[in-house]
Order: structure tokens, then sequence, then C-alpha cells
């Protein structure tokens, strides 16, 4: 093959197809099927008005929430700690007013086109009916949280200029007659793109990459090694060569790059979800954000998906789903929730660095080969333009964006 990219989530996907429409033999590894990881359990929006990273908190009363581990929107295990503190630490260091700043301005530029991005790809792969053009809301309870979204939006509408409508409680009834909390207001951002199936939008755009001649195989990542001028990754029907590899693994990410030497600082926020039938003929119409809790619930094929906040966790270690238990009963009180839909909660690891913005480029160190990881909570958002980018580089075609700001280099002294 011309190249092999590692992992078939959204980010995976997007590059290979990218780089099979650029006349390029690809085949796309994974151990699994597509998008059967953290790309299926998503809140399935594209996020146009997500220009503002999710920063390490500063408020003395958050923090103090968050400390007694006890919150629906974050929780940790304390027996991570000692391995996920020095994360934390260069987290928190860039999540400081003037840092996240900037930090804010390189993560809008990826942002802006992410819904133009993957209507090029939709529509390429005959899918723009899993897609819905209504957006999203935003809920508050509280006049003080909901004033002070509000200044945020605004801000994001001045600076980056992302559109929105605010809404009192009446107009949040009008959208929403099925909601049952008491609220103080919303905010409507009117430019995202909802999918009612994730996983079923990486598919369509799999079955295109097919269509181009592109191949999904099985095999281990692990195993990836040099091989003369190329690569060579163990398939499970064999060897698979390639000149060039691209490490789009997602939280599993630093397990390749560090087997070749590269220490990049990649930790992982786990989240879980949970599928409802409506009570009572309830409808939701948007996905809605309850602001003061930190949690989704998302229309989904299945039923409501009740997505839960950020779980601080080792990736590998045992599924804790108490969030999505905590979140329950307060998710009831928001929206006439039925019977749980799911055998057991769904959890994914979403793969996240220090300073908030993806790994995306070459590698340093080695030729041909490329990062495409760390997105944190927007890989399903940014797969569409992290896979032009990465494609237009590989082909030694002229970025779209400056790639700069998200090149593996910034960690690496």
């Amino acid at each position: 093959m011309d190249v092999a990219v590692l992992g078939a989530g959204m980010v995976g996907v997007c590059v290979a197809l990218h780089l099979q429409k650029r006349g390029r033999a690809v085949a796309l590894i994974d151990r699994r099927g597509a998008a059967e990881e953290t790309s299926f359990g998503n809140a399935g929006m594209i996020q146009r008005e997500a220009v503002f990273p999710h920063p390490f908190p500063r408020e003395f009363g958050v923090l103090l929430r968050y400390a007694r581990n006890r919150s629906i929107d974050a929780s940790y295990h304390l027996a991570a700690l000692p391995r996920i503190a020095p994360f934390l630490w260069r987290y928190r260091r860039h999540s400081q007013p003037q840092r996240y700043a900037e930090i804010a301005r390189a993560y809008a530029r990826l942002i802006a086109p992410c819904v133009a991005e993957h209507d090029v790809l939709a529509a390429d792969a005959g899918a723009t009916g899993l897609m819905r053009r209504d957006g999203w809301i935003r809920l508050y309870r509280t006049t003080e949280k909901r004033d002070a979204g509000f200044a945020d939006a605004e801000r994001a509408r001045r600076d980056f200029g992302v559109d929105c409508r605010t809404l009192d409680a009446r107009a949040v009834r009008a959208l929403e007659p099925s909601l049952t909390a008491a609220l103080a207001g919303g905010i409507h951002w009117i430019q995202p793109t909802t999918v009612a199936d994730p996983q079923a939008l990486a598919l369509a755009y799999l079955r295109r990459f097919e269509s181009l001649g592109g191949l999904l195989l099985q095999g281990d990542a692990a195993t990836l090694e040099t091989d003369g001028s190329g690569w060579r990754i163990a398939g499970a029907r064999g060897p698979i060569s390639a000149a060039s590899a691209v490490i789009a693994l997602g939280p599993w990410s630093d397990v390749v790059t560090r087997a070749l030497g590269y220490e990049l600082p990649l930790a992982v926020k786990r989240g879980y979800h949970m599928h409802y039938r409506p009570h009572g003929g309830a409808t939701l119409n948007h996905p809605v954000v309850d602001s003061e809790n930190g949690f989704c619930l998302a229309p989904m094929a299945r039923g409501i998906r009740l997505t839960t906040g950020a779980e601080f966790a080792l990736r590998d270690a045992a599924h804790t789903p108490v969030q999505l238990e905590r979140a329950e009963p307060v998710a009831r009180g928001l929206f006439p929730l039925g019977d749980r839909l799911d055998a057991e909660p769904w959890m994914g690891a979403r793969p996240c660095t220090p300073d908030m913005l993806p790994i995306i480029g070459p590698a340093p160190r080695h030729d041909n080969l490329w990062f495409a990881f760390g997105h944190a909570h927007q890989g399903f958002t940014l797969g569409a333009v992290t896979g032009r980018l990465i494609a237009e580089m590989a082909a030694g075609e002229q970025p779209f964006l400056d790639p700069a700001p998200y090149r593996a280099e910034r960690f690496l002294a």
C-alpha cells in the first residue's frame, strides 16, 4: 500500500478517505470494525460553536466541588492521580487566561470549517440525509449561569463568527415542549449539524473509501515498525506494508508513539452513555446540554442518549459509571425518560493533550509517518478537517490552514 492509516474511528476514516481521493492506495487498519470505540458513543454533534476548548477550572468553588468527587460533570479515580497529576498540572498551566486565549484562537481555526468539511464528505458519500441542520441547545437553570453563558456566546459571535440565539424560558419551552424542569433560559447554537447515529456517518464515509479502492483490514497497530524506507504492521491475514503510515488511534495512540521513542503527554477523559425510551409520547427535537449538571440528552436512532462529562482515570481501568448513575435522576427531572434500552452503560475514552489542541502533522524523527490524534471532546467534529489537513500535507499540497500550532514538536524538547 501507499499509506497505512492506523485506527478506524472518525478521524482515521476521514484521513483514509481523503488520501484515497487523492489517488493513494490506502489500507485502513483497526483491531475491530470502523467507529466501534470512542466514535461510536458521542452526542452526534458537529460543533461549529465549540471555539473554546474545555479548560482546567480556576474557580475555587468548582475545584472544591470536584475535589469531593461527587459531581455529575467530572469525577476521578483516586488511584490514578499519581499517574495523571503531571498531565493535570500542565493542563492547568495551559488554562491560564493569556495562554488559553492563544489556544482558543488556534482551536477556532480548526473548528471554523468543521461543518463545511463534513458536508463535502457527506455529499460525496451520499450521507447528507443522516445530518440535521437545526443545531443544539445549552440549557441554564439559574439566571447567573444563563447570563454568564450569554456573555460567552457574545464573545464567540464577536471574535469567531459563531451564530446563535439567546432564549428565555418561554422560547426554550417553544422549542422543546417536553422539558419538565424549571429553566432560566438557553442558547440555541444554530450552525452545528447533528447526527442521530454517529457510527452510521463514519460507516458511510468508509463505504465511499472502499468504493474508491481503499481496504479496511484487521491488524495490530502496536506492531508498527520500520521496514526499510516504509512501514510494516502485523495483519490478521499476514503482514501489511506501506510507504507511509498515519497514527490515528485516539486514546491508544501513545501505545505506538511511545514504542517509537516519542513521549507525548496524552491522557484520557472517559465518558459513558445510556439509551432510554421516551416516556408518555415525549419528544426531544434537539440535543440539549444541562450546563449546571454537565450532561447531554440527544435524540438518537436507538432512543434518547444520555452522555456524561469527564472521568479522569487510566484508559484501561475498570468501568465505573458513577456519573451516569448520578446524572440519570437529574435527567429524568429534565425530560421524561422511560426504561433503559441498553443492558450495560457504554464507555469511551477521549484522547486529550494538556494544551487542549490535537496533534496533527508529521512525526518529528521519522520520515513518512504522520500523527492525527488528541482531539479530546471533538474527534467527531474535527475528523473531516483533520483528514483533509493530513492528506494535503502527505500529498505535498499547500495545506488549507496553517498546521504549525498542532505539530508534535511543541511537546518535544
